[in-house]
This record gives C-alpha cells, sequence and structure tokens, in this order.
C-alpha cells in the first residue's frame, strides 16, 4: 500500500514527516510518500492555492498510490475546491481519503460527488500531541485492515463527521453533501460556547440538514472564555437546536481534536 501525504491548507516540517514515515514503516507492505509540497510556507499556507491544488490533484490521480492523507489542518483547503472540481480522474475514484479538522471540506466535497471514499480519521500532524502515535496508529491500523479504531457508536448507520466550524461554512454550499439518512458527527476546538451556539443555530435552520437521522456530540475542547460567563451547557445546546433542526439528538461521540480521535467512514462504514 502507497500512501501520499498531501497539505491542503497548512505545512509540517520534516522531522514530524519523518517520525510518520517511521512508524508506518512498521507495517509490512505501506510506503509512505510524502509531497515535498508540504514543506513549503506562503503566509499562513503551505504553498499559493494554485500549488497545493496542483500537489492534491497529482496525488489524486496517479494510479499508484493507493490513499490520500492529509498532512494537517489548519484552514486553506477550502480556497482550491474549484481548482480540483473537474480534474480528478478514474484512479482518483478509486482512492481513500483521511484526516479531519479543515481537511472537512475536502471530505465533505468528496463526498458529495461519490469521488473515492472519505474517511474522517487522524493526520500526520498529530504525532506531536502527547501519545499522538497512538492516533497515527490508529489511521494506519485502519488502512491495514484493523477496526478497532473505529468510532464506536456508529452501529451500522451511515454516518459522516465533521469540525463544527467547517461544516457550518459548508452550508449553503455546492459542496456540502447530501446527508439525508446519515448520524452527523461533530466537534470543535478553541471556540467561545457563543460561537459554537451560533454554529448550531445554523446547521438548525439549513433546509439541507433536515433529512438528517441524528446528530452526535464530540469533544469541544479547549473551550475559550465568554465575557460575561456563557452559562447553558453544551448538553441543553445541542438537544435544543437539534429539536429545532427537528432531527433527535443521540449523545456523545468519541471524536476531537485530542489523540482519542476516532475513525469515522462516510456513509456506511
Amino acid at each position: 500500500m502507497r500512501i501520499g501525504v498531501v497539505a491542503p491548507a497548512r505545512p509540517i516540517d520534516q522531522n514530524i514527516a519523518a517520525q510518520v514515515q517511521a512508524i508506518a514503516a512498521t507495517y509490512p507492505g505501506v510506503e509512505l510518500v510524502v509531497s515535498p509540497q508540504c514543506f513549503l510556507s506562503e503566509g499562513h499556507f503551505a504553498g499559493p492555492d494554485a500549488v497545493r491544488a496542483e500537489a492534491f490533484v497529482a496525488m489524486a490521480n496517479d494510479p499508484a498510490i493507493d490513499a490520500i492523507w492529509c498532512a494537517r489542518g489548519g484552514y486553506g483547503s477550502n480556497r482550491i475546491l474549484h481548482m480540483i472540481r473537474d480534474r480528478l480522474g478514474p484512479a482518483a475514484a478509486r482512492k481513500t481519503y483521511l484526516g479531519y479538522s479543515d481537511f472537512g471540506f475536502m471530505l465533505g466535497a468528496l463526498y458529495a460527488r461519490r469521488i473515492g471514499r472519505a474517511v474522517h480519521a487522524p493526520m500526520p500532524i498529530d504525532v506531536n500531541r502527547d501519545g499522538g502515535e497512538a492516533a497515527v496508529r490508529r489511521t494506519l491500523g485502519w488502512l491495514t485492515g484493523d477496526r478497532s479504531g473505529i468510532e464506536p457508536g456508529l452501529a451500522g448507520r451511515p454516518a459522516a463527521a465533521f469540525n463544527l466550524s467547517i461544516i457550518a461554512a459548508l452550508v449553503g454550499t455546492p459542496w456540502l453533501p447530501d446527508l439525508a439518512d446519515h448520524v452527523l458527527l461533530i466537534e470543535d476546538v478553541s471556540e467561545p460556547l457563543y460561537r459554537i451556539d451560533r454554529m448550531l443555530f445554523q446547521l438548525a435552520q439549513a433546509t439541507q440538514l433536515k433529512g438528517l437521522a441524528g446528530v452526535r456530540l464530540g469533544r469541544i475542547s479547549d473551550v475559550q472564555p465568554n465575557d460575561p460567563p456563557w452559562g447553558e451547557a453544551l448538553s441543553v445546546m445541542l438537544p435544543r437546536w437539534c429539536a429545532e433542526l427537528g432531527v433527535p439528538f443521540l449523545g456523545e461521540a468519541d471524536i476531537g481534536h485530542d489523540v482519542g480521535n476516532k475513525i469515522v467512514p462516510f456513509g456506511l462504514g
């Protein structure tokens, strides 16, 4: 198995790539092919938009690559969606695409067009977290047939997992996939609760999401302070907004911006 690593948003450094390549080398038959584009830097991004798009398209259309693994999140994948939309060929349709956070833009766009297999999963950058090797191995294990890292509550129902900020940004765009009859798993990081509430309001008004089978809440971590204090628990916010959307709130999900982040294949896992 040859796994291509690209950075549609922010860059990684060569030390991270080397660490993850060393971990991948412990899996027989696995080769990690890291695009040089991952190490570029232009302002916030891993190179200019056009360069990031070209790196993604080249990997996606390479028949010798079996899966594409997003190097890290940050911000920027959405800026190249229009540059790749009409350039993905037959080889791209046979691939698995893995990542989370900002890469949700790409996962959503690919799933909307049923191109390849979209999978919410830990990324190479996670090796930098305390205990991060376990997260990296969760993805590599899943790619090589180990299903123990799958989010335990999927229960054979179609599902999709997104960072809340990303799916809120996708609402009203052609990149939001049809999630009718899916359970939507959401998580977020480094937001004050008023922004979480505002994004949930946006989802609750989205006619594109009225057919959801339900919503589950992953971890909302590193919550930023409100001034004055917010005063409403997430356990109250989520059922309230789900009721407005007209879908059931189905409880907690084991996903988040942390080493415990579990794998969620889009659709039926």
